[in-house]
């Protein structure tokens, strides 16, 4: 008798309860908006915060509102942008994929060293011993930092130097924000001529430190038929909107501070 009425006290506690929240939920109900679903659920789920929001949960809310564009993923392609584009109505403003790049060439056997570094493997710990034990006060340090952060698998270490494959790279930034010599820069995707050097010495003073070294000579400026790239505070600076890739100035620098695989030079 008494086990009979407390099952059904209790059931009675479970339906009341069961009321209270069926009206609590309809009396606080907070409307949602259907694309923020959609466009969380259009996004790779990556939660990188590449795109400068809390992941992306915190991005879907900010396209949903119109604060993002529908490209601000990093980590999406262009399917993706205009999927997201679909369900925001609007269309999709999609430019030249961005990947990050080392502008640095200064690999062991080419750059020389102020002193040999004995501490730990780290890239900032190392920075913060007289600018780092490279000669050059902008060579990348090659200790992995980069690696450490890039959730892609894009980048490693050869011979002391970051190296990032472009195919895996998603430009999230986190590898940039990261280097302590700030030596990772964005560049287009296809961009294949690059200027692989940020030291802003002249000359004698980078070849002493540096045999892959911009020296400022200008002569990449002078050969360029495109006046896509010029030297400015010693070093070379590409335009990449006007550079054709025709490879001129990968040719004909004297120091090979300029990427490109000739072989595939564009005539045009």
């Amino acid at each position: 008798m008494y086990i009979v009425s407390a099952v059904g006290v209790l059931g009675g506690i479970g339906v009341v309860c069961g009321v209270l929240l069926a009206l609590a939920s309809k009396m606080f109900y907070v409307p949602v908006d259907q694309r923020v679903i959609d466009v969380r659920n259009a996004l790779p789920g990556a939660n990188c915060g590449g795109c400068g929001y809390p992941g992306c949960d915190g991005l879907a809310n900010a396209i949903a509102s119109g604060e993002a564009p529908v490209n601000a993923c990093p980590v999406s392609n262009e399917e993706g942008y205009k999927k997201i584009a679909e369900i925001m109505g609007v269309e999709a403003q999609i430019g030249e994929k961005q990947v990050a790049h080392v502008m640095c060439n200064g690999c062991e056997s080419l750059a020389t060293k102020k002193y040999e570094y004995f501490g730990v493997k780290d890239c900032k710990a190392a920075a913060a011993v007289a600018g780092g034990n490279k000669s050059c006060e902008r060579g990348c340090l090659g200790f992995g930092n980069c690696v450490d952060v890039c959730e892609f698998d894009a980048i490693e270490i050869v011979d002391g130097i970051a190296v990032i494959d472009k195919d895996k790279c998603t430009a999230c930034g986190k590898c940039v924000e990261e280097c302590p010599k700030g030596v990772i820069s964005f560049v287009p995707q296809k961009q294949d001529v690059i200027v692989n050097c940020e030291n802003r010495d002249f000359g004698k003073a980078v070849k002493e430190v540096c045999k892959v070294g911009c020296i400022g000579c200008k002569i990449c400026e002078k050969n360029c038929p495109h006046d896509a790239i010029h030297v400015n505070n010693n070093i070379a600076k590409i335009d990449y909107d006007k550079c054709t890739q025709c490879m001129i100035c990968t040719e004909k620098c004297p120091t090979k501070a300029i990427s490109g695989d000739l072989t595939k030079r564009n005539a045009s």
